[in-house]
């Protein structure tokens, strides 16, 4: 990923060949934007190949992703290691609960089909159920 895959404008960064080897588009929040511009300038003042890379002037691996977030969920005293995989669940799962419709969210998962998106919705089921149990005792019989 080089930083002409970031559309600062959009915030939005273009994964090539990811996992499965499919093209992403992964949004960044407004307040990441200027950060996320002065470190691609930084990388391009480099001569950076990747927007992140290693101090070998490699990109990161996804065994070298995983160390480095195993090593922040133990900094941050995290029960069970974070993955990318599970931040990706919980931004998934948290846009569900913001009552995002599915087809907006999908194609940020970069899947063909709208079915994959239901294992968020089950899980945000879970919280549905704590709300339905704490409430269920006053409805009118």
């Amino acid at each position: 990923m080089s930083s002409c895959d970031v559309d600062f404008h959009y915030c939005q960064i273009r994964i090539n060949k990811g996992k499965g080897s499919k093209d992403r588009i992964v949004p960044f929040p407004q307040s990441f934007k200027e950060m996320l511009a002065m470190h691609a300038d930084s990388m391009k003042k480099k001569q950076a190949v990747y927007l992140f890379e290693s101090s070998w002037k490699k990109k990161y691996t996804d065994r070298g992703v995983r160390k480095i977030l195993a090593k922040y969920s133990e900094e941050a005293g995290l029960v069970q290691n974070l993955s990318p995989h599970k931040l990706r669940h919980f931004l998934l799962t948290w846009l569900k609960k913001q009552g995002i419709d599915d087809a907006l969210i999908q194609p940020y998962l970069g899947h063909e089909s709208r079915k994959s998106l239901e294992v968020y919705s089950k899980l945000a089921i879970t919280d549905a159920q704590q709300e339905y149990n704490e409430v269920i005792n006053e409805f009118p019989i």
